[in-house]
């Protein structure tokens, strides 16, 4: 299914700075940053599961947010982009 992850880390507070990079890292190894604070994501319910466990141990329900939009497996005709940053297939290969 596809996920659109956003999160709002407050780097005020104590620790922000250290959880909003535990944040991105944990959403950079399920997905892709397409804007800083917003991540595609493709996974299983399970991995969703865990995920949502994970995201919710590092940040700080006080001071942070967590949004997850779950978007579905037929999620192509529910996106449209425009501007920069082309558009890419989440599920394709990952050439390195």
């Amino acid at each position: 299914m596809f996920v659109l992850i956003t999160y709002d880390v407050a780097t005020s507070s104590e620790g922000g700075v250290k959880r909003l990079r535990k944040v991105a890292k944990k959403c950079l190894d399920h997905g892709q940053r397409v804007q800083n604070s917003v991540f595609e994501c493709v996974c299983d319910a399970t991995t969703l599961a865990q995920l949502k466990i994970d995201l919710r141990e590092i940040i700080d329900e006080e001071h942070d947010s967590l949004r997850f939009y779950i978007l579905g497996k037929n999620y192509r005709n529910k996106i449209e982009h425009y501007g920069i940053k082309d558009s890419y297939n989440v599920e394709g290969t990952l050439m390195f």
